[in-house]
Formats: C-alpha cells, structure tokens, sequence
C-alpha cells in the first residue's frame, strides 16, 4: 500500500509518500497538472491519502475518488495541535499528515 501525506494548496501540493510493502519514502511537491499525472500512474495501486480539511479541495478529493482511492481528511485545527514545532512548512506539514495516518491521531475519512 501506498500512503501520501499532502499538504493541500489550491496551485501546487506537498507530498511525503511511503511504500509499506516495498519500505520506500519520499517526497514531492507538484503543481496542479503534475499532480493528475502523478495519481494517474497509481491507478493500479492500493493507495491511501490524507490531507488537512480545505474547502478549495473539491477536485482534489473528486479525482482520488474517480481513481478509488481511500481519502482521509482530517480537522486542520487538531492536526495543528499535533505540531512539534512551531515554524511551519509545507514540507513539514506533508511530513506530519504522513506520521499521524500511521497513528490512531489521524482518524476521519472523508
């Protein structure tokens, strides 16, 4: 399975993915077209995605049902509570969406 942290913008999206089965890691930033190019070539795999709840997200989260993939979307204001550190980045947000979907503190899917 492969489970993706974004942080969500309407013009471009931090990504911090890892493989369970294969044990690989990375991370990406993509713009809006790279980003339907991106999640089109996981079509055929089990993929499971979280992201801070957005109202400019609505493409988003349409696109990755088209493609069957779970989507949890969890409340920004409580994601914020589980931040170590106070500077904030989109690097570091995508990182901490990852973390928490491994944990039972990231719950709600969308």
């Amino acid at each position: 399975m492969l489970i993706i942290g974004c942080d969500y913008h309407p013009g471009f999206q931090q990504i911090a993915w890892v493989d369970t089965e294969a044990g690989e890691c990375g991370e990406r930033l993509s713009h809006r077209e790279e980003a339907e190019q991106y999640y089109g070539t996981l079509q055929e795999r089990s993929v499971c995605g979280g992201m801070e709840a957005s109202r400019h997200a609505r493409w988003f989260e349409r696109m990755l049902s088209d493609l069957r993939f779970d989507l949890w979307i969890g409340d920004a204001a409580q994601i914020r509570t589980k931040r170590v550190r106070k500077q904030k980045t989109d690097r570091q947000d995508a990182q901490l969406l990852l973390k928490l979907m491994g944990k039972t503190a990231f719950r709600g899917s969308g």
